[in-house]
């Protein structure tokens, strides 16, 4: 979901993946104690499996909830976009000059599995904005290719399109770069 308000573009998750998300982690957790229930009444002979499932996956996804807590606090604005010649990019962990960019990706960290914002810029400094996947690939394709790209130097618009595929973008998601205006 994005806000346009005062020249500044502010990025929350979509609704859609805030509900998916906490059915998601509640759902995890009750079938986990479910298992554990059930197979503590040893009253089929796939108790023990029961049992040893919900032991084995609870402490997993007690930690996943835990991880994705903070991102299912309604209204979280996840960054803030300050498109322009003197653009910015603003989040919880810093601000990062839209020019200074030389490498922007979406990353998942292999510790909590969730999506990062990875910023890398010319003087080798690294900015992570975590997304608590509440935003989809495709929504941020979108939002750096609108938001950002018009505004990043000339290598960094190289890298982009390096990575990005315009063709998947309008076929899946209906989204057309728009070529920036003569002056």
């Amino acid at each position: 979901m994005i806000q346009n308000k005062d020249y500044s573009i502010k990025v929350k998750g979509s609704k859609i993946y805030y509900v998916l998300m906490s059915l998601a982690t509640a759902g995890f957790l009750i079938a986990c104690i479910f298992l554990i229930v059930h197979g503590l009444k040893f009253d089929s002979k796939y108790s023990l499996f029961y049992l040893g499932g919900g032991i084995i996956f609870t402490p997993f996804y007690l930690y996943i909830t835990l991880w994705n807590l903070p991102g299912l606090i309604p209204g979280k604005i996840l960054l803030s976009i300050i498109p322009g010649e003197n653009g910015v990019i603003k989040s919880k962990k810093g601000t990062v000059p839209i020019k200074d960019i030389r490498n922007i990706d979406l990353v998942r960290n292999p510790l909590n599995l969730i999506n990062d914002i990875v910023i890398e810029t010319f003087n080798d400094k690294k900015f992570k904005i975590r997304t608590y996947n509440l935003i989809g690939d495709f929504r941020y394709q979108i939002i750096v290719d609108q938001y950002i790209y018009p505004h990043m130097t000339e290598n960094a618009k190289k890298v982009w399109d390096l990575k990005i595929n315009l063709e998947n973008l309008r076929q899946q998601a209906n989204y057309e770069r728009q070529e920036p205006k003569a002056e």
